[in-house]
């Protein structure tokens, strides 16, 4: 074999020009870029190093040879007229792996066959033995790359991707590949800072894997020391002398290095649950003495900034894949931002995301920024020099830390809160309010729904039309949600977001979260339970308190029945005001659960019937009478435990049918729904005495979309 060799190393897209100048600096010669990859000629020693060293590789591969292939039949020619004694035993064990489609090959599969019977049959003995196939472990790993009718043959040094450092047993929910979080660092500027005595800080860690690759860097470790197999463990070309000399070299580096006094590196982690697994980690690369992890919110995080000392604060924030999702993550980088501003003054800071949007709310100018590629998700390096002329704030006198500044739209948005905070909040105090609608879409542009519980803001995006630019509608969110905690004076903490779209079925009443946090509010005289977090609705519609305190008012004496009762806030107002008994009546065991509990804190645990059950099949069986009953069905709603699918529309009339069977002599019903194209059936008028009372079941706070729902009393005919 040649002395010299072509090699091809394999990286993430992004990667090339880093993976170049590592490579050049390696000891590859003639090296240039290639997509998602480098190639270059290096002897064997150079090979043996760039597998022992490279931060940021793939893969090494070794060309063997490339030629023109046409067929089927040519490709296997090519790679059977190699002389493959050279590399592997007819007793060994074989795995191919093939890319690229063409000159007769139809899919990968059909490519890495031909390719394995040429080699299996080149190296069959007369007596019938030939290499096995091992997909996992293989004495020999053969990469075939079909592109333009040009076959590049190759044996993969390195075995199992070089990505995999052999430490991370255990990782989060989205973890950076090991080489990707190398990349990061190096863009970032991290060994520069590392040669200085620089600090190293993660507010957000994961499992570590910024600390432990920033500390192998730091100390001088190459990053596959510890490997025990490769791919040229068993490949017959391999000189295991010029190996053992690299692997002492790169030992002696490494103790030499950790020899040193080590770099202030420190990580923190909010999720308790990844703070043993990140320690395991460490102590797998022999870091522990390197490398400390603590758990700690983002609110809690300092760096160490006595005797002077600066560094690299580096992150991966959550970013989310939807729009939705990055909305309410909005303040997680605000916060991020602030953070950095406050307790990291002369620091540098690198925050890697797939949502660069969210990066820009940070309140600071980046000075550069680097394209990268998380498998198939485009990402950005956002690089930060936190200095005072860097920030993009604005101080109010009576802050002593400076927020982050407004655009005009979100100034303009952040006016008309204010605006309706005025008003409105006049009108709830003076009415005894602690809910409310406080803004509805009421400037197009900016469509939400904002509602206070209290001291908390629940806030809801209305879906944009198709017709509006969705990067336009998403900077147009982030400002509404920058003018939010400033125009109420409300912790970003107590502000939570959600997306609303069109729903159907039961989509409205799904889980969205799971931290089964209840807030109590008051609403005229009685205690109810809202979760602001874990489903699209609260447990509370705020549009139907007049109507919940119509019935409260209405209620004295009286068999009171409510029909999709939710978490039966109406029924709660029944027996505050003297239902002489109360039925309540829905599909959902996690809203019925919720139901006896508004009931119990109130005190009213007896006579209060809770049942589970398909409203219309209920009404079927029920034999009960009822003075005052209560309907608000959903629009659409289908289960596994109801025949069909409810559509409020085409169902109704039945619906009120059955209901109104079930009425008693002088009783009342009211029905309301909040279906913006519905229409009463006319043929009820015929039978019921019906007055449609929609506008006066709207509080002040509702007055600015009084489609909101409609609402309807219904008594027996004469």
């Amino acid at each position: 074999m040649s002395d010299r060799h072509e090699l091809i190393l394999t990286c993430p897209k992004g990667l090339e020009n880093l993976l170049l100048a590592e490579a050049s600096e390696l000891g590859l010669e003639d090296a240039r870029e290639q997509v998602a990859a480098v190639r270059g000629q290096a002897t064997l020693e150079v090979a043996y190093r760039l597998c022992l060293w490279s931060r940021l590789a793939n893969r090494v591969l070794l060309v063997l040879r490339r030629f023109p292939t046409q067929t089927a039949e040519t490709l296997y020619q090519g790679v059977h007229e190699l002389d493959w004694s050279e590399h592997l035993a007819a007793d060994g064990s074989l795995a191919v792996e093939f890319s690229g489609v063409g000159s007769g090959i139809d899919n990968t599969h059909f490519g890495a066959l031909k390719v394995k019977d040429a080699i299996v049959d080149r190296l069959r003995t007369h007596g019938g033995q030939r290499p096995a196939i091992d997909k996992l472990n293989p004495d020999l790993r053969v990469h075939l790359h079909l592109e333009r009718g040009q076959a590049v043959l190759s044996i993969d040094l390195s075995g199992h991707s070089l990505h995999q450092r052999g430490y991370r047993l255990q990782q989060g929910a989205a973890p950076l590949k090991e080489n990707l979080a190398a990349a990061i660092l190096i863009r970032a500027g991290w060994p520069r800072l590392a040669r200085e005595g620089g600090a190293l800080a993660d507010p957000m860690c994961g499992v570590g894997t910024f600390l432990i690759e920033g500390a192998m860097i730091a100390a001088d470790i190459a990053p596959n020391l510890k490997r025990e197999r490769w791919g040229f463990s068993n490949w017959l070309g391999h000189v295991p002398a010029i190996w053992a000399g690299l692997c002492s070299e790169a030992q002696a580096r490494a103790e030499a290095g950790l020899a040193r006094a080590p770099l202030w590196i420190r990580g923190y982690e909010a999720d308790p649950r990844l703070i043993q697994p990140a320690r395991n980690n460490i102590e797998r690369a022999g870091l522990a003495e390197w490398v400390r992890i603590y758990q700690g919110e983002l609110a809690t995080f300092e760096p160490r900034t006595d005797k002077g000392q600066k560094g690299l604060v580096i992150c991966n924030p959550p970013y989310g894949e939807r729009l939705g999702d990055e909305a309410s993550l909005l303040y997680l980088y605000q916060n991020l931002g602030e953070r950095l501003r406050q307790a990291c003054l002369g620091w540098e800071a690198g925050i890697f995301t797939g949502a660069p949007e969210l990066g820009k709310r940070m309140g600071l100018r980046s000075h550069k920024q680097y394209a990268f590629w998380n498998g198939a998700l485009p990402c950005k390096l956002l690089l930060f020099q936190v200095e005072p002329q860097n920030f993009v704030t604005e101080r109010r006198e009576q802050q002593a830390v400076p927020t982050a500044r407004l655009s005009e739209g979100a100034q303009m948005f952040a006016n008309r809160l204010r605006k309706n905070l005025r008003t409105l909040g006049k009108w709830a105090r003076r009415e005894g309010v602690e809910c409310y609608r406080l803004y509805d879409a009421d400037m197009p542009e900016y469509a939400l729904a904002v509602d206070l519980y209290r001291d908390w803001v629940h806030v809801q995006e209305y879906a944009p039309p198709r017709s509006i630019d969705p990067l336009k509608a998403q900077e147009r969110l982030m400002d509404a949600l920058a003018a939010l905690p400033q125009a109420l004076e409300v912790p970003q903490e107590r502000i939570v977001v959600k997306r609303r779209e069109r729903q159907s079925g039961t989509r409205q009443y799904e889980r969205q979260a799971a931290r089964g946090e209840f807030l109590e509010v008051a609403e005229g005289g009685v205690k109810l339970l809202v979760n602001l977090t874990d489903y699209l609705d609260t447990g509370l519609f705020l549009d139907h308190r007049p109507l919940r305190l119509r019935i409260q008012r209405e209620a004295a004496g009286k068999r009171f029945l409510n029909l999709f009762c939710y978490t039966a806030t109406a029924t709660v107002h029944a027996a505050r005001g003297g239902a002489r008994s109360t039925t309540s009546v829905d599909l959902s065991r996690t809203y019925l659960d919720w139901a006896r509990r508004n009931l119990a804190l109130n005190g009213f645990s007896d006579r209060q019937r809770l049942e589970q059950a398909d409203v219309m099949e209920w009404l079927r069986n029920d034999r009960g009478e009822y003075e005052l009953i209560f309907i608000d069905p959903p629009t659409f709603s289908n289960s596994k435990r109801m025949e069909g699918v409810f559509d409020v529309q085409r169902d109704h009339g039945e619906l009120l049918d059955l209901a109104m069977a079930r009425l008693a002599p002088g009783g009342a019903l009211y029905f309301s729904n909040n279906f913006r194209r519905f229409s009463l059936d006319e043929d009820l008028a015929s039978r019921y005495l019906i007055e449609e009372i929609s506008g006066t079941t709207l509080d002040a706070d509702f007055q600015r979309n009084n489609r909101i729902h409609r609402a309807w009393m219904i008594k027996a005919g004469k």
